[in-house]
């Protein structure tokens, strides 16, 4: 599936307080690569910018005064995202925004038009509970660079957010199964059957062995101990 990582800027923290997109960047990314294209877009938003949200993100009125209005850019925008799943760090807030924009314009909200939305925020905190989830705390945790990020901004948090979701996705493979009839309740009272392949065993290369305790000392700094692979992987004690 084509993916967007996305990600915006506005004036505020509430739409239905009249809080506009002043900054939209998003990222295509198709099986698992970045493809290089992008859209980067800034708008003005026909209002003040909150003291606040300014000296997060960083700009300005004067900055946009010559910026496009939503309205001019809604439909680059609609046509980069239409079809895509989302990637957005803490997803409700970015789509509601989006939502508020496209209301006004009678555009159709953000699920009609995407396949899906992935919010890594939630990720994050499934994966991590009880620990800092934002994405300065995962860019540290997966020991990523973010030395370029001063302030909030759509486009470098967009590039920063592809590589999170990359580590907190590696691993994740689809399974093909064919069904057809047979004995047996299974998922949802249908009659269900697989046909069970022979399995091919391949040894790994000595590289492939490096690579894998790179990745199980990764987890070890992650979980800050021994991670579950190190004790299936320990060979049983000899018996007597």
């Amino acid at each position: 599936m084509r993916q967007i990582i996305l990600d915006t800027e506005t004036t505020g923290l509430e739409p239905s307080q009249g809080h506009r997109i002043i900054e939209f960047a998003g990222l295509e990314m198709v099986d698992r690569k970045l493809t290089g294209r992008h859209l980067h877009l800034y708008m003005h938003p026909e209002r003040e910018i909150d003291p606040d949200a300014e000296r997060v993100h960083g700009i300005s009125l004067d900055f946009l005064a010559d910026k496009p209005k939503f309205h001019a850019v809604a439909d680059e925008l609609v046509d980069f995202i239409s079809g895509a799943e989302l990637i957005i760090h803490n997803a409700p807030f970015d789509v509601g925004f989006l939502n508020a924009e496209f209301n006004r314009l009678g555009i159709a909200p953000v699920d009609k038009l995407c396949a899906q939305v992935t919010d890594t925020l939630r990720m994050a905190r499934d994966t991590f509970p009880g620990k800092r989830n934002s994405l300065d705390a995962l860019c540290d945790r997966f020991e990523i660079d973010r030395s370029n990020r001063t302030l909030h901004g759509a486009l470098i948090d967009c590039e920063l957010l592809a590589e999170v979701y990359l580590w907190m996705t590696r691993g994740q493979e689809s399974l093909m199964m064919d069904a057809g009839p047979g004995e047996g309740e299974g998922i949802n009272g249908l009659n269900l059957a697989f046909e069970r392949k022979p399995l091919t065993v391949l040894a790994p290369t000595a590289e492939e062995l490096a690579a894998h305790q790179e990745y199980l000392d990764l987890l070890d700094k992650t979980v800050k101990g021994s991670c579950l692979w190190r004790s299936i992987e320990s060979p049983a004690p000899a018996q007597s």
